[in-house]
């Protein structure tokens, strides 16, 4: 059935026995519109072994009149998957956020937790990059060998990218995203060994080998889970602010 187009665009309207527009399918604004007009919309989808019609079988209920989303039950657990661009839709492997209805786990493909901060001359900041506080509450890239000011790393460098970003405020300029927890990825300068304490050094922007205990207190930015020899480079850390 082939409906609008050649210059009209074609809708279907259900009505009910009183003529209340129930249900609409909008071709011209491309939705589907459902209840209203003294009725909510409900929407039910049925498993092959189910009854249409029984609501007692569906897995799938979108409910107009509660504004609530059921998935699952009724022989069925219910999982929520999310996919990037070039994932295949119905992978599991593939969702970068899957919410598990049978285990009740909700599992992020990215590594660590991230909050935005304003950052001064945020343009000129790199992922990875070692963040210490303002005097004003902003932070700006370390520069100072144990600095208790620091505050944590520029997610996404690397491989790693957050997998949950706070305070997020839309394209609010001058903000970046803050490792807060997780892994994440960190310019550091060298020598380092895996599971070293890590804090801020001279080189701006890059952590170093807390090898003082007496000055790294309060100034610890994580530990790093992989070596790193001689010079600058970067370095999985994870992240544990003390």
């Amino acid at each position: 059935v082939f409906l609008g187009g050649s210059g009209a665009d074609g809708d279907i309207v259900c009505l009910s026995i009183d003529g209340q527009n129930r249900v609409h399918l909008d071709a011209h604004d491309g939705n589907i519109h459902l209840g209203g007009n003294g009725a909510d919309g409900d929407l039910f989808v049925y498993p092959n072994g189910g009854t249409n019609g029984a609501q007692a079988d569906t897995t799938i209920h979108l409910d107009g009149d509660q504004g609530n989303i059921h998935l699952g039950g009724n022989g069925f657990d219910g999982d929520l998957l999310v996919y990037p661009s070039k994932g295949t839709n119905g992978a599991f492997d593939d969702a970068t956020i899957h919410i598990d209805g049978d285990a009740g786990d909700i599992t992020l493909k990215n590594a660590d937790c991230a909050e935005e901060f304003d950052v001064v001359g945020a343009e000129r900041v790199e992922a990875g990059s070692v963040m210490a506080l303002d005097a004003d509450g902003r932070l700006r890239i370390s520069g100072k060998a144990y600095d208790r000011r620091v505050a944590g790393v520029i997610s996404g460098a690397g491989d790693y990218k957050p997998g949950l970003v706070l305070d997020k405020q839309g394209d609010r300029p001058g903000r970046l995203p803050v490792a807060v927890m997780g892994k994440v990825w960190c310019k550091a300068v060298g020598p380092i060994e895996a599971g070293d304490l890590l804090t801020s050094s001279d080189t701006a922007g890059h952590a170093m080998r807390a090898e003082d205990p007496a000055r790294a207190f309060g100034a610890v930015l994580g530990k790093a889970l992989r070596p790193l020899g001689e010079g600058a480079g970067l370095v999985p850390v994870l992240v544990a602010l003390q």
